[in-house]
């Protein structure tokens, strides 16, 4: 007889349980390029009708004025959240309905990053902050590579699952505690998230003006367009997301206080290239500071440990002293068969296979192992649809759709005590999707991108704005009567807030910029 894994013996707690530990807190931001009605990427200011950039709780910008970042609250209802972002895109098409926001992770076309404006905040000091971050971003990576989009997950569970799993191994429910589970959260998502990586992965091509200037290996598809014939996500690769300065940089994931110590080196440590450009030429502000990382955000990770700040904190410091609030995943894709940009069924997924890292053992990863999960994740992304594709797990090779499988298969008891407390069958029907993927990787939107793209001739640019047509149309009707004006409100308060802020605001940027660096 085999013996009780920890994870069945945490199961078998959870269904015993009666306290409400199968609520998750959820919340999402969704990233997205506003473009013209040729697909090409907007030129105009972020529409004051939206409100401020700066202030507003859930439209912003991200790297550029032309990036739109839709931030939900809090919710507890998957449904509730993806009804939320459809009206934030409902709303926006009426603000603005001379543009299309782009459905894609990868960008339009974009022959200089100069076409590419960068975000404004206004004149107040957190504003210009903000800005010259990203002008920082700019000089160190270009501005193309910024306008990549996604969706950013957020993810904590109950209290009362804290509470048991501390009860579990004779410990309390504190903050060093949740911290050491977030910990082994994050850890088995390193290990585990080439899955999410195969089954939501949906940029398998890219518009040729993206890669212009730099080595690739991928295939030509058209005069525009080029593709991976097994890529599942482009974003993910190295012609993604990348930072050339952080591949040296060793995050350790093991605990809190190496990894917020990692990050404050970076920080702290100023490179010759970066101390090269300088920090301004002339009146100018060319990067906040020359260190390997300006700020925390700087740094690209598929998960991140994260903290609400209080009272002007910075967010290392306000993780460090009170521990992890909710981590982020980052590594989806924007679905581009759906105006929200993700699924219901997506989230459920994705929140069964967060439980399923936290409630399962992880154990520190040895060097050996971030080598091979570093490796893993980098050839999923180019190979992943490939039926001769291997995984490494303990340095054995091992089929995606084997260990995939084990997985889906370890997640079944989880899915059905989530649907028998919350009354769905939401959980179970999501595990027969992926696993389906898994057993025919045509059914991917990796692979359901290419066959669309093949059967109507499209390139890359062609099948993402038409895209955008056909999601802009079912969105449905505009927003009305107390919906409409609940969203006007918003606006116009964030805009009075801006105004409130750039009023106060005596100190002159310099002086600001030096006690900002100073906290961190």
């Amino acid at each position: 007889m085999q013996p009780i894994t920890r994870l069945q013996d945490t199961i078998a707690t959870l269904a015993q349980s009666e306290n409400p530990w199968f609520i998750f807190n959820r919340g999402i931001e969704k990233e997205g390029l506003r473009v013209d009605q040729n697909g090409r990427i907007s030129q105009q200011p972020h529409p004051k009708t939206l409100g401020s950039a700066l202030t507003h709780p859930s439209i912003t910008t991200d790297y550029s004025e032309s990036l739109l970042e839709f931030i939900t609250p809090v919710k507890r209802n998957i449904p509730e959240v993806i009804e939320y972002l459809s009206q934030l895109h409902r709303f926006t098409y009426q603000q603005n309905p001379q543009e299309l926001i782009w459905p894609a992770s990868m960008p339009c076309a974009i022959e200089d990053e100069l076409e590419v404006p960068i975000a404004l905040y206004g004149s107040s000091n957190i504003g210009t902050l903000k800005h010259v971050y990203r002008h920082g971003l700019w000089h160190r990576y270009g501005r193309i590579m910024q306008c990549i989009a996604g969706v950013h997950y957020n993810f904590s569970p109950s209290m009362e699952l804290w509470q048991l799993l501390a009860s579990r191994d004779g410990r309390s429910a504190d903050k060093d505690f949740i911290s050491e589970q977030y910990f082994g959260l994050i850890r088995n998502f390193r290990r585990y998230s080439w899955i999410l990586l195969y089954l939501f992965g949906a940029s398998p091509a890219l518009d040729k003006s993206f890669v212009k200037g730099k080595q690739h290996s991928l295939d030509n598809w058209d005069e525009h367009t080029l593709f991976g014939p097994y890529a599942t996500s482009l974003r993910m690769s190295g012609l993604g997301y990348q930072n050339n300065a952080q591949k040296d940089m060793f995050v350790c994931f093991n605990s809190l206080p190496t990894y917020t110590k990692t990050l404050r080196q970076a920080m702290q440590t100023s490179l010759p290239r970066y101390e090269e450009m300088g920090v301004k030429q002339g009146d100018t502000y060319m990067q906040l500071n020359t260190h390997v990382l300006q700020i925390e955000n700087e740094y690209y990770a598929d998960i991140r440990p994260k903290r609400n700040s209080l009272n002007g904190e910075k967010p290392l410091t306000a993780l460090n002293h009170y521990g992890v609030e909710y981590i982020e995943v980052r590594c989806l894709d924007l679905n581009p068969f759906v105006a929200e940009g993700v699924t219901a069924e997506q989230l459920a997924f994705t929140d069964l296979f967060l439980l399923y890292c936290l409630i399962n053992d992880s154990p520190v990863l040895s060097n050996a192992e971030c080598e091979e999960v570093d490796r893993n994740h980098r050839q999923v992304v180019m190979e992943g649809r490939n039926p001769n594709f291997r995984l490494q797990r303990s340095g054995q090779a091992i089929s995606l759709p084997q260990w995939g499988g084990e997985i889906i298969e370890a997640l079944l008891p989880l899915a059905d005590l989530l649907d028998s407390r919350n009354g769905t069958e939401a959980y179970r029907s999501a595990c027969a999707v992926m696993q389906a993927r898994l057993d025919n990787p045509a059914l991917t939107p990796s692979a359901r991108v290419l066959a669309e793209m093949a059967a109507r001739q499209l390139s890359h640019r062609d099948f993402v704005l038409a895209k955008a047509n056909e999601l802009h149309k079912a969105l449905g009707t505009p927003l009305t009567g107390e919906q409409l004006r609940i969203w006007q409100e918003l606006a116009e308060q964030s805009l009075a807030k801006q105004n409130t802020i750039e009023a106060s605001d005596t100190q002159p940027f310099d002086e600001y910029l030096q006690e900002y660096l100073k906290k961190a």
